[in-house]
């Protein structure tokens, strides 16, 4: 029986595609529904997804951000107002053009993204300089036409926070961008325990119609790159658009600068394919929807699912602890929580109850530890803080094991063929170059790191004087 589970997860390294899709579908996070590209999310991927919007929401709220909501239509006009962004955002849009049987006078695009409607919100009620900073977050649902899909990396509706600021000045607003990048990386980094390199796209890969965007980007166990979360700095542009204009300090008029950043349930797609292995999901502990479950051995017999039940009272306060006392055997059971990553298994039988102890069953390692009745929370509390750092740090190994460098371009193709991941290598900063490199090897320009390195003194293309290094992978 066992075996015949576990087979119903294709190997990651026999076809990595899918097993992705039998993980978020085996492991009950997603199904498929009748719109192409449209996923429903169920009750464990929902709850997932909660404890990571929660952790983010309140680190947000922490930051001095207040959370507001806009409507899901916006007028064309509207969005036309700034040219680089639509241009952006043209092939994704989807567009309501009836309502009922009457064609509309304007046709109302799905959001994509919500800057326009921020921003004439703003305009409305920006006036002086003591109306700044506005902190404005929403968490919201938005639609992207996308001719690919998969689970979570890229659907056609998405759940996601969108952060909508304005300040007083250019410094003010690319604060706040760094401050937003540093609160993604901590959410990837200590919660979802996924190393990130952060930096900033190049022009090419840029926000549409922003003044620059930085990025953290993760690596998946495909070798492939995850953009994780972004953060823009607007600059002014979308406030001359707009006139959102406020009185300064020396009662002249100026305009505001913004910002925006998002973070979506794309992150869920990083968790799995950063952890997971061939028996499903392996969720870090802090944002797992169950972080203990109890699963009562030779149930049948009289006591024990007393004491399991007595157990679950007792460590819910503590830990989000799950009961399975389903007539299923428990090698199905133990398959079952394997496969949805649960990061502790509790086994009690009648030996253990007469010895005054549980078992403990790790699933990033599957090894047992026993533990008196006693010392049950201690052990448990310690052992969820030795597994969320033992993920981080076998991704963060991974990630280092996974990141060449390449000083020309025969060099570049060797290791991107030989150890699939990041490629550490110059760039001359021309578009000319980055869509080369695009072209002859399907990677692209990830990000330009915060932390620079000179691996040589010219650029990995044309040979020229190098300006930057640059992070390159193939990605989703």
């Amino acid at each position: 029986m066992e075996k015949e589970f576990v087979k119903s997860i294709t190997a990651m390294d026999k076809d990595f595609a899918q097993w992705y899709t039998d993980v978020v579908t085996k492991a009950d996070l997603v199904d498929y529904s009748s719109v192409r590209g449209s996923m429903i999310i169920r009750p464990y991927g929902y709850a997932l997804w909660e404890n990571i919007r929660d952790a983010l929401d309140g680190m947000i709220k922490e930051t001095g951000h207040e959370n507001v909501y806009m409507p899901l239509f916006i007028p064309e006009s509207l969005l036309e107002k700034e040219k680089d962004h639509i241009a952006g955002f043209a092939p994704e849009v989807a567009w309501v053009t009836h309502g009922g049987s009457e064609e509309l006078a304007e046709r109302l695009c799905v959001r994509p993204t919500s800057e326009v409607l921020f921003c004439e919100h703003y305009k409305n009620i920006i006036h002086s300089y003591r109306d700044l900073p506005k902190l404005y977050n929403q968490w919201a649902n938005v639609v992207r036409w996308e001719k690919t899909t998969r689970p979570f990396l890229r659907t056609l509706e998405f759940l996601w926070q969108e952060g909508h600021t304005a300040h007083e000045t250019d410094e003010d607003a690319h604060e706040e961008t760094k401050r937003m990048l540093d609160v993604y990386a901590t959410l990837l980094e200590d919660y979802l325990a996924v190393p990130v390199v952060k930096g900033q796209k190049t022009e090419k890969e840029k926000f549409a119609g922003a003044k620059f965007t930085y990025t953290v980007e993760s690596l998946m166990h495909d070798g492939k790159a995850l953009q994780s979360g972004t953060s823009h700095h607007l600059g002014d542009g979308f406030a001359k658009a707009f006139g959102i204009n406020y009185l300064d300090r020396e009662g002249k008029l100026q305009h505001v600068h913004q910002t925006s950043w998002g973070m979506t349930t794309r992150v869920i797609g990083a968790l799995i394919m950063v952890h997971g292995d061939d028996r499903g999901l392996v969720i870090p502990p802090k944002v797992a929807p169950t972080q203990v479950m109890i699963v009562p051995i030779a149930q049948h017999k009289e006591g024990v699912l007393d004491f399991a039940y007595g157990l679950k009272e007792r460590l819910s306060g503590a830990f989000r602890t799950g009961i399975d006392a389903s007539d299923k055997n428990p090698g199905w059971k133990f398959n079952e929580y394997e496969m949805k990553g649960v990061p502790v298994r509790l086994e009690a039988g009648p030996r253990d109850i007469e010895k005054n102890q549980v078992v403990l069953v790790r699933r990033d390692t599957g090894e047992k530890l026993i533990a008196t009745l006693d010392e049950v929370e201690e052990k448990l509390g310690a052992l969820l803080t030795d597994i969320q750092q033992n993920l981080f740090d076998r991704a963060k190994e991974l990630l280092e094991k996974k990141t060449s460098v390449a000083e020309n371009m025969e060099q570049f193709k060797e290791r991107l063929e030989s150890n699939p991941g990041m490629i550490k290598a110059m760039w001359c900063g021309k578009r000319e170059c980055e869509d080369k490199i695009k072209e002859e090897t399907g990677a692209t320009s990830r990000c330009i790191p915060f932390e620079q390195e000179k691996v040589s003194d010219t650029c990995v293309c044309c040979g020229g004087k190098a300006e930057s290094m640059v992070v390159w992978a193939k990605a989703y």
